[in-house]
């Protein structure tokens, strides 16, 4: 019987409402041969979550791609203006704004590079105004996170700071936002947009000492208003989950304490986990969740947003994990069949080990570090007062308060309701053979009357579950990244067929889509039956591409593979 994909984690004593961001077209786009950031292990970590059934636990939507407009609340105009314009094709007549906006080497330019990044800004903005309007608990955007990214300037793979850009927007409702980084490297571009504020505290745990972006020194604390409301705690290399866990939870529970924030930014850079080949830290996938888990029981609106990590079958499993904690579940040890089965052998589990790497934060050095940033912290006070002001509006507000405006133009009789497709969450306890099917050990998914025709024909048909059948991705097209196009090794997990030399495999049927060529719902809110994630390989339910403007997808029912195991 195979393990369970999602076990409800011990004291949550209260069921968050998360909003999980995904737009299947970021993982088409690529910064380059041999570049390091590759927005494909967004798309990896989206299908560890469809596959584990995480969808039942949350509501998924696409974000509207944020707009140049929307850029300009923090970006320069000329800026913005310059990224929407650059292409591959005509980047030579822009030879002099690319060295203004430091554009070239770490930060090139690339097919879609303004979509890329209107993806990421909107996914932030968009869950900070679902936070701020009581629609969710926890906002989940995995594209987002870019940190580096200044006013006017490219920097450290980040063009457009969706994190500033979100965090503008929660400001808009609450008095003061936390913002807390835990990437491997320093938070300069959120740090430096609200050096002079006291209304964000932003706290950056980072390495430091010639290491990028070189900034986040101990006494950087911010500057008129936004004096001591900057924290930066430096590290050194190697340092573990204890020592981080003994230095983040008693920084963040004194933060909490002396700010008060009413709502809370983390940035879960993955480059801070062991094995990432920019990073030099070595916590495992369970250290790095733990602030998750940690900053999530102060029960704030909270935005998850991404950020670097590299090693992309690392950043896919922590972000999977990460999400599952949100939705207050731990997903299990065993891997589900997805479309990037492969990349995650050869032991295919959902963990991250750390090294035997050496620690190089003495206890004496940290203690040191941990007592003058809470000494930082003290000299700012208690918690600054904001005086009361009308919210300001913006073209956001209008998406937000009637969504569905245009479903009245739609044909009554072909329209489903939005109310129906926002309430699919399963409930917990919840059973059926729609929802259920391809979980829980239950080897014959066939109705009576299939299995009494098939007696008829001579035939009996099995369907494939996560503990068994032959999983071959030969079929699989993967776009933007790993072998596609090339068959790829199969791997026996295991079966129980009588004889194992005989087995023949029926294709799904040519109507649903291979992976990598995901559609959205038609305007007549019906699906074609294409999944966002390969069917051809996966058994269990998946979801359909997450469609427009904010609308929660539409979950179609399984499309199984079945094995014929006579001869």
């Amino acid at each position: 019987m195979p393990s369970e994909k999602m076990v409800p984690l011990d004291g949550e004593t209260q069921k968050k409402r998360v909003c999980y961001f995904f737009d299947s077209d970021v993982g088409g786009f690529h910064y380059g041969p041999g570049h390091p950031m590759k927005p494909t292990r967004i798309r990896m970590c989206h299908s560890l979550v469809m596959n584990y059934g995480l969808y039942k636990k949350m509501e998924i939507f696409r974000a509207k791609p944020a707009t140049k407009r929307e850029m300009t609340q923090f970006h320069s105009d000329e800026y913005v203006d310059f990224l929407s314009r650059i292409t591959p094709s005509n980047m030579n007549s822009f030879v002099k704004e690319q060295h203004k906006y430091n554009v070239g080497d770490d930060c090139p330019v690339f097919d879609g590079l303004f979509e890329y990044c209107s993806i990421s800004a909107g996914g932030s903005m968009e869950g900070a105004a679902r936070l701020s309007r009581d629609k969710c608990d926890i906002a989940v955007n995995w594209a987002g996170g870019l940190h580096h990214a200044k006013k006017s300037e490219a920097s450290g793979f980040c063009y457009v700071n969706d994190i500033v850009l979100g965090i503008l927007e929660l400001l808009r409702y609450h008095t003061r936002v936390l913002y807390i980084d835990i990437d491997v490297h320093h938070g300069d571009g959120v740090e430096e947009a609200f050096y002079t504020t006291d209304r964000v505290m932003t706290v950056s745990f980072h390495k430091y000492g010639e290491y990028f972006p070189g900034t986040g020194e101990l006494r950087d604390v911010g500057v008129m208003k936004g004096k001591y409301y900057a924290l930066n705690f430096p590290l050194r290399d190697g340092i573990s989950d204890e020592n981080y866990k003994s230095v983040f939870e008693p920084v963040i529970s004194q933060v909490m304490q002396s700010y008060d924030p009413s709502a809370i930014v983390l940035q879960c850079g993955t480059d801070s986990l062991s094995g990432d080949k920019l990073g030099c830290l070595n916590l495992s996938m369970r250290g790095h969740a733990n602030c998750v888990k940690f900053v999530k029981s102060f029960n704030k609106p909270l935005l998850l947003l991404g950020g670097g990590g590299y090693t992309m079958r690392n950043v896919s499993r922590a972000w999977a994990f990460e999400t599952g904690l949100a939705a207050g579940v731990e997903l299990g040890p065993e891997i589900p069949a997805n479309e990037y089965y492969e990349y995650f052998g050869p032991d295919y589990e959902l963990d991250v080990k750390s090294s035997n790497a050496d620690d190089l934060n003495t206890p004496a050095y940290l203690d040191r570090v941990k007592r003058i940033v809470l000494e930082n912290l003290r000299h700012a006070g208690g918690p600054p007062s904001v005086q009361m002001s009308d919210i300001p509006s913006m073209p956001i507000d209008a998406e937000l308060e009637d969504p569905n405006a245009d479903e009245d133009l739609i044909e009554p009789n072909e329209r489903r309701p939005m109310r129906l497709l926002d309430s699919r969450i399963q409930a917990d306890g919840e059973l059926s053979d729609s929802d259920d099917e391809g979980e829980g050990g239950r080897r014959d998914h066939a109705s009576k009357r299939d299995k009494d025709t098939e007696e008829r024909n001579g035939k009996s048909h099995k369907y494939a579950i996560g503990g068994g059948g032959i999983l071959n991705s030969s079929g699989l097209n993967i776009h933007g990244a790993g072998p596609g196009g090339h068959t790829t090794a199969v791997r026996i997990l295991s079966h129980s067929s009588a004889d194992p030399n005989v087995m023949d495999v029926d294709s799904p049927s040519t109507e649903s889509n291979s992976a990598g060529s995901e559609s959205l719902p038609p305007a007549n809110g019906k699906t074609n039956g294409a999944a966002m994630d390969s069917t051809a390989s996966t058994p269990g339910p998946v979801s359909s591409a997450a469609s427009t403007n904010g609308n929660a997808v539409e979950q179609p029912a399984d499309d199984k593979m079945v094995v014929d195991t006579t001869s």
